[in-house]
């Protein structure tokens, strides 16, 4: 079964309601093997078009991803990206920011962790925070330390969008093709895999008191995805909503929008010369001397 791709893409300009984007779809695959072939057909396509990337240094990918709490980000990045040459990939995980990061504009400390010509940088939680927990916990915005007008709720989140598609856009012309995931999980299902973290013991670990407390704002984490992406989705920086409640169809579906976009590059390896075709033909007399 092909993956439409676009399917799952956010349209550019429209308004989004999440409530009729499915958390679950017909699966890819027909059994568990047939998925770990899937999966392993995936990444060697994506290894071998990310070591033509690395090696024309023209472009660079930012993946972004983006979810309720026990969506699978994690176990997406680890068994998507488990083939790429470390060299060439680069991860960073976003937590609550430093007195330092305050300090800053919003964008600052991503934006110094955006990937070099040639390499995947993945975003595990972005920027995109500062539109969605803040927006649901205005009162962080307190420790901004923001001028009055600049914190202004009735123009602060459209300003913070409006940012975010400049910077996404200069990115693009850049080089950088920026794509961005949500991770599209249902509540009952984030019920079912809060309940496995409590009653398996080697999942306590990944278990926080905090993240059901958050559950109780669901309604308002909804509202504001859809608005984030309603206003931040662009033909150069889409925004793909993946149904998240089958982990390895989640996976076989981010996949196949990284290969998808690698491929639209069009990379390959640099043209070598005549100079250089001789230049290669005198040391290789050299060497077996």
């Amino acid at each position: 079964m092909k993956i439409k791709t676009e399917d799952f893409r956010v349209p550019e300009g429209k308004d989004l309601r999440l409530n009729k984007w499915a958390t679950e779809t017909e699966p890819v695959y027909k059994s568990k093997d047939e998925y770990k072939q899937l999966l392993r057909d995936s990444v060697e396509q994506m290894s071998d078009l990310q070591e033509k990337m690395y090696a024309q240094n023209r472009y660079s990918m930012l993946l972004i991803f983006q979810a309720m709490d026990a969506a699978g980000k994690d176990g997406a990045i680890q068994h998507v990206m488990s083939g790429i040459n470390p060299s060439g990939c680069q991860v960073f995980n976003f937590k609550q920011p430093s007195s330092t990061e305050l300090d800053h504009d919003f964008l600052w400390r991503t934006y110094l962790c955006l990937p070099e010509r040639g390499r995947i940088g993945i975003f595990n939680r972005s920027y995109y925070e500062e539109v969605l927990i803040v927006r649901v916990h205005p009162e962080l915005l307190q420790y901004q330390n923001l001028p009055e007008e600049v914190a202004d709720p009735d123009t602060i989140w459209k300003g913070r969008f409006r940012s975010i598609r400049d910077m996404e856009s200069h990115l693009h012309r850049s080089g950088t093709r920026v794509v961005k995931f949500f991770l599209h999980l249902s509540k009952e299902e984030q019920r079912k895999r809060f309940l496995a973290r409590i009653d398996e013991p080697e999942k306590n670990w990944k278990f926080n008191t905090s993240d059901v407390k958050e559950r109780e704002h669901w309604d308002e984490y909804q509202a504001a995805y859809a608005e984030c992406l309603s206003e931040t989705s662009a033909a150069d920086s889409p925004w793909y909503v993946v149904p998240a409640d089958d982990k390895e169809n989640a996976r076989l579906i981010i996949s196949q929008v990284i290969v998808d976009t690698l491929e639209s590059l069009k990379v390959n390896y640099p043209a070598v010369t005549e100079a250089q075709r001789s230049e290669l033909q005198s040391m290789r007399v050299m060497l077996v001397k």
